[in-house]
């Protein structure tokens, strides 16, 4: 399918805008969506937070707000309109019902309630469709939706802050701080998008960090859940993560000292044992259950390891700053290869300066 140079940018337009729904739309998918008539941008909009409108419903709205004339319009949007009754009516009805000319989709919806029949609905009656414009860059910026809707689990994202020559710390446990505060910044953007940030005892027993999203000085409103795994609950009462809301996962549950931890307000679950660890195949499992998308994983080396060699990582996300720290702690705690031929190669992404530091973004796909 052929595409215009202004098509393109249209569409670029919708992406930046589902950006700026990823801290807010989860469980739904961040989308966005811009209007456009006789070249000019007549409406836009993305996904509020669940319950409220989609992306196309807000850019319908912002384009009769400004008394703007929606007939023939073409509306370019990220994910396949939705064809089904659920918190909110169908977008792709209303997109009909205003009388869109033309609908341009990056991206179709894998979700078993739309797969394809926002398409059918808008292509019945009388709307041109045309699929595939930025696909790639719109599927990944929905990973965490795509992932669940497909494979009934979260995307994981696993971030890791190291030195050029892969330590995550000095010998003696000393972190703070490899990397410099912009790049904490931008790591702390990553948890306001995720719906859960994951990490191991081990690391609460060696920081007692609180694992939240703070962006500057200001603590984000919405905060993802946070999950530990604690196999056999050595979890400190008056650690600072249990402030807030906190998932304690354990393979045993039924223990004076769960009692004591749900008392303290956090929730206490336990999961199958995997050789006396609990099962991140079956953490996974119960995060999708719970509608969570995005799995943020902040831990050790030996938890990182556990989770790679799984084969459970979708995402890495490393801060590499300019600094050789020599004999320290490894990022990954993985098991031990025999050949070449057993390495698991990433796709690079993308990898850029974020301050002094560089970013680089990989992946599986």
């Amino acid at each position: 399918m052929s595409f215009s140079e202004l098509d393109f940018q249209y569409m670029q337009q919708a992406l930046a805008l589902a950006r700026l729904a990823q801290p807010i739309s989860m469980p739904n998918p961040a989308v966005g969506c811009v209007l456009v008539r006789d070249g000019i941008v007549i409406g836009q909009g993305h996904t509020l937070p669940v319950g409220n409108d989609h992306a196309e419903v807000q850019a319908v709205k912002d384009c009769l707000a400004k008394g703007n004339d929606l007939k023939g319009a073409t509306a370019y949007v990220t994910l396949e309109p939705c064809s089904h009754y659920g918190r909110t009516p169908p977008c792709a009805l209303r997109l009909i019902n205003e009388g869109i000319g033309r609908v341009v989709i990056a991206c179709l919806d894998p979700n078993p309630l739309v797969a394809g029949r926002g398409v059918r609905m808008l292509e019945e009656a009388g709307v041109k469709v045309e699929v595939g414009l930025c696909e790639d860059e719109a599927w990944m910026s929905n990973a965490g939706f795509m992932t669940r809707m497909v494979k009934k689990r979260p995307w994981v994202r696993l971030k890791v802050a190291m030195s050029l020559d892969g330590q995550t710390a000095l010998t003696n446990g000393v972190s703070q701080w490899i990397t410099g505060a912009e790049a904490r910044q931008d790591g702390h953007r990553y948890r306001a998008r995720s719906g859960a940030i994951v990490t191991g005892i081990g690391t609460v027993l060696a920081d007692d960090p609180q694992m939240t999203v703070r962006l500057g000085d200001v603590v984000a409103q919405r905060q993802p859940l946070k999950v530990v795994l604690d196999s056999t609950l050595k979890m400190p009462l008056d650690a600072k993560i249990l402030q807030g809301q906190t998932l304690i996962v354990t393979c045993d549950d039924q223990t004076q000292k769960a009692q004591k931890l749900r008392e303290l307000g956090a929730e206490v679950v336990s999961l199958p044992s995997d050789g006396g660890k609990v099962d991140l195949s079956a953490l996974l499992d119960e995060l999708g259950r719970r509608e969570i998308n995005d799995v943020h994983l902040e831990a050790g080396a030996v938890l990182n390891g556990a989770f790679l060699d799984a084969d459970l990582v979708d995402e890495l996300v490393v801060y590499m700053a300019p600094k050789i720290l020599g004999a320290g702690r490894g990022a990954f705690d993985i098991a031990k290869l025999t050949s070449l031929g057993g390495v698991r190669s990433w796709h690079v992404r993308s990898f850029e300066r974020v301050g002094a530091d560089l970013k680089i973004i990989l992946t599986k796909r």
